[in-house]
């Protein structure tokens, strides 16, 4: 009885052996599947920072149309309030109703600003997320420049920047120096730069376009050369302008 247990104990221990070196083999990942895996995590979350940036801008275009919206309430409301307002001092001798009107338009007033504010900080907020940073820098050709006595920077047809040089200033320019007019990060986009720069009471004038592209520094040089203002444009994945 005692042989026959042993046998039988002895052809289960074969049996379950290669179940147990199966389950004590180590799964593991050829390096062509680890480069797999790390692509489709990369793809994955590049794929949510994109979705993120869009409902951002939908967001935001939801926000622009809601405080067009708001506006054109806020002005029917002030419109109905004042008529309200007009018809009751035409029947009444209510002495105070002028200022109430007046504390009814500084209201919604402060709720108009609060609710620009709030788009401004929406819009800076959808930049930064973007990384897309403009710069745009202005030197002079040695050789060919006269004098500069002023320079106005408008982006996008807004101005963004407006410089008077000294006479230290001008000579540092001559001597190679670069000035900086406008660093801020923009959306990625098309954006429009132009620079209006005075030299020697003669107004000079040039614009160009460019495409500011995400997590990326684009510079736009105007280099004023006698008579004429000769742009230029390069990116840069740093902070730096090479």
């Amino acid at each position: 009885m005692s042989t026959r247990r042993t046998w039988w104990t002895g052809l289960a221990l074969l049996i379950a052996a290669p179940v147990v070196l199966c389950a004590q083999v180590p799964d593991t990942l050829s390096p062509q599947a680890q480069d797999s895996a790390s692509q489709q995590a990369y793809e994955t979350h590049r794929a949510e920072l994109v979705k993120q940036l869009q409902e951002t801008q939908n967001q935001l275009s939801e926000l622009r149309s809601q405080r067009v919206q708001l506006e054109a309430n806020v002005e029917n409301a002030l419109a109905r309030a004042m008529q309200g307002r007009a018809q009751m001092l035409l029947m009444s001798s209510e002495q105070n109703a002028l200022v109430q009107l007046d504390g009814l338009l500084a209201t919604a007033q402060d709720n108009m600003s609060a609710q620009r504010d709030r788009m401004q900080a929406l819009g800076d907020a959808v930049r930064r997320h973007t990384g897309a940073v403009l710069v745009v820098l202005l030197r002079t050709d040695t050789a060919y420049a006269g004098p500069v006595a002023s320079a106005d920077l408008k982006v996008d047809g807004t101005t963004a920047g407006s410089r008077t040089y000294s006479a230290i200033a001008v000579d540092a320019l001559h001597r190679g120096a670069v000035d900086e007019l406008y660093r801020a990060p923009v959306l990625p986009t098309a954006h429009t730069v132009a620079v209006s720069i005075t030299t020697s009471g003669e107004p000079l004038t040039q614009s160009v376009s460019v495409n500011a592209q995400g997590e990326t520094v684009t510079y736009v040089q105007f280099v004023v050369r006698g008579a004429q203002i000769v742009p230029s444009t390069w990116t840069s994945k740093g902070t730096t302008p090479f």
